[in-house]
């Protein structure tokens, strides 16, 4: 699985980035977590608000910092 973290560096991005590299770690989950801080590759995606979650090009989240169960239960969707 792959997750983007979109967003320019801000503290709701890297809050999102380090629940996010927490989560996969103590869950086991095969994944790639790539943080996207470049404005342009960003709205590619068609993201206005970061940060957002992207896993497996999907756009899960966007605007706001969602909490630990919530990102689980994303990832729990993608998990291979």
């Amino acid at each position: 699985m792959t997750i983007k973290i979109l967003g320019p560096g801000c503290a709701k991005c890297k809050t999102l980035a380090n629940t996010v590299e927490e989560i996969v770690k103590t869950g086991g989950y095969n994944a790639q977590i790539i943080k996207v801080e470049d404005i342009m590759e960003i709205m590619n995606y068609n993201v206005i608000s970061t940060p957002a979650l992207v896993v497996n090009e999907n756009i899960e989240i966007k605007g706001r910092v969602p909490g630990w169960e919530e990102i689980k239960s994303i990832l729990e969707k993608y998990k291979e």
